[in-house]
């Protein structure tokens, strides 16, 4: 009998260790998947500011590109604005002249197609 309660003894010391290992690999399981999580975090983060990085260098090579063809367009606007005024002065008073003749220069003609009935 007493063999058979070592037996027993030692079934229930061998199902302890059993157990006690089965706990200890559930809790390094665990670990290493908090580890594993807080590893992602900051694989996302350090990718998030990489592509936030390169997000703001491309708009500041559009913007700068918008800011230099905002001041072409103003330099063209500039340049077209003085070239008719400029044309403007210097064909006003001809203009005026032509204008004033056809207006005021008036000389009567019987139309070609007016039939003197009497």
């Amino acid at each position: 009998m007493t063999s058979q309660s070592q037996g027993i003894q030692q079934l229930l010391q061998a199902e302890k260790r059993a157990k006690d290992k089965l706990e200890e690999a559930k809790k390094r399981k665990g670990k290493r998947l908090k580890q594993a999580k807080e590893e992602a975090i900051a694989e996302i983060d350090h990718y998030r500011l990489q592509r936030e990085k390169e997000f703001r260098n491309k708009q500041t090579n559009v913007m700068g590109s918008q800011g230099n063809l905002s001041a072409k367009i103003e330099e063209q606007t500039t340049e077209t604005i003085r070239s008719l005024t400029s044309s403007y002065h210097k064909n006003v008073e001809s203009m005026m002249k032509k204008l004033l003749s056809t207006v005021c220069d008036i000389s009567p003609e019987v139309h070609p197609n007016f039939r003197h009935v009497v």
